[in-house]
């Protein structure tokens, strides 16, 4: 997993509340069990004019113009406003494996559900809840300052506007210690490798006859 510390980002607006997860990446999707490749679906429904199935070539997809990720001024965004609520619905984790293929480094919002929250940093994306009048105030810049951006700052725990004005966000201490160092669930497993090792040397000579 990539590691997160202080991220510089343009920012795009998807100003909706309860979002739920069939939005981020519809259920036709759902086939592969890859983290990569979800990209050009995610929010497959409102992105595109057509109907979307595995295998099809999505630059000859007629896009929505009217959607808000398909402007010129957001593309390349790394950084994304929600409203209330975003991530609800189905406890998949190719949600946040979409947002993340998509080039997606933190959502920031009001509120997230519970299991979508905890998948983004399981998978190296970093959620942040701001009380609404913050929210209020991103929304706004960003909607009346082309290419505006944000730097988030992980170790600190801020996010910084370009005006100089400072947001301080909370984050778990364990998550945070994670995402600062690339860990997902296996890489912490693996920072026990030797004691591992060591564990299955002595149960092989201790208990020969269970690996004949």
């Amino acid at each position: 997993m990539k590691p997160f510390t202080l991220h510089d980002g343009l920012v795009a607006p998807l100003d909706r509340s309860n979002v739920d997860t069939d939005a981020i990446i519809p259920k036709q999707f759902l086939k592969s069990i890859k983290r990569s490749g979800f990209g050009p679906n995610a929010f497959d429904e409102w992105r595109y004019m057509d109907q979307g199935e595995p295998g099809m070539d999505n630059s000859l997809r007629p896009k929505n113009p009217n959607f808000v990720l398909n402007q010129d001024r957001y593309q390349g965004a790394s950084i994304l406003l929600v409203r209330q609520n975003f991530g609800c619905g189905s406890s998949r984790e190719h949600a946040p494996w979409a947002l993340e293929d998509f080039g997606f480094r933190t959502i920031i919002g009001e509120s997230f559900a519970d299991i979508f929250f905890n998948n983004c940093f399981k998978n190296g994306l970093l959620p942040i809840v701001l009380p609404k009048a913050e929210m209020d105030a991103l929304f706004g810049l960003t909607e009346h300052s082309p290419g505006f951006r944000l730097k988030v700052d992980l170790p600190a725990q801020l996010v910084m506007r370009p005006d100089g004005h400072a947001i301080p966000f909370e984050v778990d201490a364990f998550r945070k210690e994670c995402l600062v160092n690339g860990w997902d669930d296996i890489g912490l497993t693996l920072r026990h490798a030797d004691k591992i090792r060591e564990y299955e040397a002595n149960r092989r000579a201790g208990q020969p006859w269970l690996f004949a």
